[in-house]
């Protein structure tokens, strides 16, 4: 590290064991990079193509990682076409990628990153510091205020080494910047300044595995393998998604050999993919909850100010049976918008299935015969599951329309605070419980309609707390204000259903915990290549 590492004093690695030391961190990194060039100069070239069938129509804003949301669609585009800092990779919640070490300093106050040697865009620029710290300067997506509050300033000495220095101690820079955004995936400065923001969604150039070839609104996304990727050369040469929103229409082409993998088989579809000979059922469990939200609660004229009614939508829902139903109960109900995974936890009581007590609570809160609730917004990808939640609710007297919507819409019109009455949400983002309750219920968040007071305070008591236990206190408290006062209705965690065909050797579904797609696609294979 030189005088840059000399001039801000010892540090403690921030991605190995407490007591190794800065010198060693290095010398690991160097050795991995060693074997990784080894293998890539043994790997053959790349051979063949596979075709995904998507549930839903791909949008140019997945390109750009400047435009990140708080969802996981994007990084079903960002794991091929980019590459990050540090990132999620199977068995390491943060890898060490774009940087080849990176380490903490003892208060708190500061990162150093080191840009990996011989890392490399598309276009055969070099990754260098500078376009680390133009990506995260240029970073305008969820989360966006608050790491652009809390950072300081972006250090860039020399064209390998980049140091975050921080306003006060941050235990959560590395969530935030490496898994919970997209700030810390890495573009070229270069490039956009000559191309543009808008130029850069159309011919996007990144560091990751596979490059962009075409893209057809509404038809197909193609890429080609990058065979000089640092970590291994892929093995298949041409992924193609495909855009099939219908769910039978996905099964019929992976039955017939049309596509190779399907994301989202549900219901009574499921199990005729289980049934079939030559395809594989794929469920994960991801960090993906789904819930209801109520973005009216703050206005003291609609029924949803009354907690009772909110109490009520959420006591209407029978989610064991829709469970059952949709995802061949493979689906968890932990009760909470933070998956049951993550780091900071709480565990809310069980939900309960009472439509009696729900008629009750309506009543008590002046709508005995229940009343007009509008219109319940959702992703139309997740329509089945609207129309479950809709009938139950129907069925206590919240009488609702259901209003599907294309999913980069339907995000749209959720951040941009557009939507009424009823929300079905859900989110897959990688982070902790500090980084969903940012997103979705502390003022400020990309997905926040109105907040409360006092949770604002805890939420910012806990991002400065340095002390483990004292910080799980404090989140928890705050998931407990959030069961307590019916902020949400959350419906289940998500059981992501999928399908392989027969050609696929690899899938990458479950190599990474939590994560709903295929990754990483280096490691894809198909069988006998």
């Amino acid at each position: 590290m030189g005088s840059f590492a000399r001039r801000h004093g010892e540090r403690k690695s921030a991605q190995n064991e407490p007591g190794i030391t800065r010198r060693e961190a290095l010398a690991l990194a160097a050795c991995g990079l060693v074997a990784a060039a080894s293998g890539m100069a043994r790997a053959a070239s790349p051979q063949g193509q596979l075709i995904w069938g998507v549930h839903i129509s791909l949008a140019p804003t997945w390109f750009d990682p400047a435009e990140t949301s708080g969802i996981i669609t994007p990084f079903m585009v960002m794991y091929a076409l980019h590459d990050a800092m540090v990132k999620p990779m199977p068995g390491q919640p943060l890898a060490p990628s774009l940087a080849e070490a990176w380490s903490a300093s003892e208060d708190g106050l500061s990162y150093e990153f080191v840009v990996r040697q011989g890392a490399r865009f598309h276009n055969g620029d070099p990754v260098t510091a500078d376009d680390v710290k133009f990506s995260f300067e240029r970073y305008k997506g969820t989360s966006h205020d608050l790491m652009k509050e809390r950072v300081l300033a972006v250090e860039t000495p020399d064209p390998q080494h980049v140091r975050f220095q921080l306003k006060e101690p941050w235990p959560d820079f590395p969530t935030f910047y490496g898994s919970a955004t997209g700030a810390g995936w890495i573009v070229p400065k270069k490039y956009i300044e000559k191309v543009g923001d808008e130029g850069y969604k159309k011919a996007p150039i990144g560091a990751g595995p596979y490059k962009f070839v075409s893209f057809t609104p509404g038809v197909e996304l193609v890429f080609e393998a990058n065979e000089q990727y640092w970590r291994k050369a892929p093995s298949v040469k041409r992924l193609v998604f495909k855009v099939i929103p219908d769910e039978a229409t996905r099964l019929a082409a992976l039955k017939g050999g049309e596509v190779d993998i399907v994301y989202s088989i549900r219901g009574e579809l499921a199990e005729e993919l289980q049934r079939t000979p030559g395809l594989t059922l794929k469920p994960a469990v991801v960090q993906g909850p789904l819930w209801l939200y109520f973005p009216e609660q703050w206005d003291a004229k609609s029924p949803w100010h009354d907690e009772r009614v909110r109490l009520a939508a959420s006591l209407a829902i029978d989610r064991k049976s829709i469970n059952e139903a949709l995802t061949l109960g493979y689906s968890r109900l932990p009760n909470s918008i933070i998956p049951d995974t993550f780091e900071f936890f709480w565990q809310p009581p069980a939900a309960a299935y009472d439509p009696a007590k729900a008629k009750e609570l309506l009543a008590e809160a002046g709508y005995p015969k229940g009343f007009d609730a509008g219109d319940y917004y959702c992703d139309s990808s997740y329509a089945n599951v609207g129309e479950a939640v809709l009938d139950y609710l129907q069925a206590a007297g919240i009488r609702v329309r259901l209003r599907p919507i294309e999913r980069a819409a339907f995000i749209k019109g959720y951040a941009e605070k557009s939507l009424k009455n009823i929300i079905q949400g859900g989110s897959g983002a990688f982070g902790n419980a500090a980084t969903r309750l940012e997103a979705f219920v502390v003022k400020g968040g990309t997905f926040v309609y109105g907040n409360y007071p006092d949770i604002d305070g805890l939420f910012q008591q806990q991002a400065v707390e340095m002390d483990r236990k004292r910080r799980e206190a404090i989140l928890h408290k705050i998931q407990e204000l959030v069961y307590g006062r019916s902020i949400y209705a959350p419906i289940w965690q998500l059981a992501f259903i999928n399908g392989v065909g027969p050609r696929v050797g690899e899938s990458g579904f479950g190599l990474m915990a939590g994560f709903p797609y295929t990754a990483p696609y280096e490691d894809i294979t198909i069988k006998g290549t």
